[in-house]
């Protein structure tokens, strides 16, 4: 057993879930400042195989990431990159900084191998998110794939959200390797609105067209844009998005985002209003992988999120239809040694 799981965990898990995850990215960030912790960082990484994989025109030297939401405000994308991750997703980032939710707004499930958490998008807003962007991109090896997600203001009414995501990515575009429109987090009032109805057909057209846009006037290349859904999504409203998506020329999807469910758990604290994420929703996103690449094709990209915890979780994915991989509550259950753990374990089984 690790040293994590012995030592370090055990004393985390004894403070508010929101100060420990405070805790753990101050660690990180000051560790990928100085060039002995950063070996540090890297040896507890261990032998990260080579699974070079190019989706969506961008290069990623391995198939695991990090979901969007651990690194709201791009802290610590280097450190994670050490670690063993193949690309970070940080954000998500709203045109304005915004304090989220009252806390307490996370909550573990340690029974269930599963988090709530309401946030609802704590950020600092775009114009921070540049400079962040910015100085990672002097300072970050470049085999790093750097995502950035996107969303609006709490306060801004659905019928002006485009105006919202474009607004960040006028700011975000030229440092983002790719961008992600989050639509689904359960924890913005109205949000998961916009993955249905007349919202979605017009703020897609809004944002691919807006996207072309930045491509002709900065010449810079292409940035995909990919959206981020729901799990609670029926098959009929999932068909419905992907006609969308697909007619409008979003470049993939990511799946999923949290859930409002809560059959099955055990914790105490299942009650929680908030999404949950973790192990109780591997199967759903599986199905949800399968249904998207049954109905969009073979090539269209997809990120799998939700419930990876083993090498034979993520192997199910990747057979359901996934390109790429992403990790959150694992990884904070898990430690700083996962993610090379589970790309090891990946290796061998392939």
């Amino acid at each position: 057993m690790s040293l994590y799981t012995n030592v370090v965990y055990p004393m985390l898990r004894g403070l508010d879930a929101e100060r420990a995850h405070e805790m753990g990215l101050l660690v990180l960030e000051q560790a990928q400042r100085i060039p002995p912790a950063r070996a540090v960082l890297r040896t507890l990484a261990g032998r990260i195989p080579e699974m070079p994989t190019t989706v969506f025109g961008l290069r990623f030297p391995n198939i695991l990431g990090v979901a969007a939401g651990f690194d709201k405000d791009i802290r610590v994308t280097r450190a994670l990159g050490l670690l063993g991750f193949g690309h970070v997703e940080t954000g998500t980032i709203t045109p304005r900084s915004q304090p989220g939710n009252p806390r307490p707004r996370i909550f573990r499930l340690q029974e269930d191998d599963a988090i709530i958490n309401r946030m609802g998008f704590p950020n600092r807003g775009a114009r921070h998110a540049l400079r962040r962007l910015r100085h990672l991109h002097r300072t970050t090896p470049r085999d790093l794939v750097v995502g950035v997600s996107i969303g609006k203001q709490k306060t801004t009414p659905l019928e002006n959200a485009a105006n919202d995501y474009i607004r960040v990515m006028n700011h975000v575009w030229p440092w983002a390797d790719y961008l992600a429109v989050n639509i689904s987090s359960p924890n913005t009032p109205g949000l998961r609105e916009l993955q249905g109805g007349d919202h979605i057909g017009h703020l897609c057209r809004a944002i691919v067209a807006h996207n072309r846009r930045m491509e002709r006037r900065l010449s810079m290349g292409r940035r995909p844009l990919l959206v981020k859904i729901a799990p609670d999504m029926t098959s009929e409203e999932l068909d419905k998005a992907l006609d969308v998506f697909l007619e409008t020329g979003i470049d993939g999807i990511i799946a999923t985002n949290t859930t409002l469910s809560r059959e099955g758990l055990q914790s105490h604290s299942a009650s929680e209003e908030g999404g949950l994420s973790g192990r109780p929703i591997t199967e759903r996103t599986t199905d949800i992988i399968r249904q998207i690449r049954k109905k969009a094709g073979p090539k269209f990209p997809i990120i799998g999120v939700g419930g990876i915890f083993t090498a034979e979780d993520a192997i199910e994915k990747l057979d359901a239809g996934a390109n790429l991989l992403q990790v959150y509550t694992s990884f904070v259950y898990g430690g700083p040694s996962f993610p090379g753990k589970l790309l090891r374990s990946i290796e061998a089984k392939e």
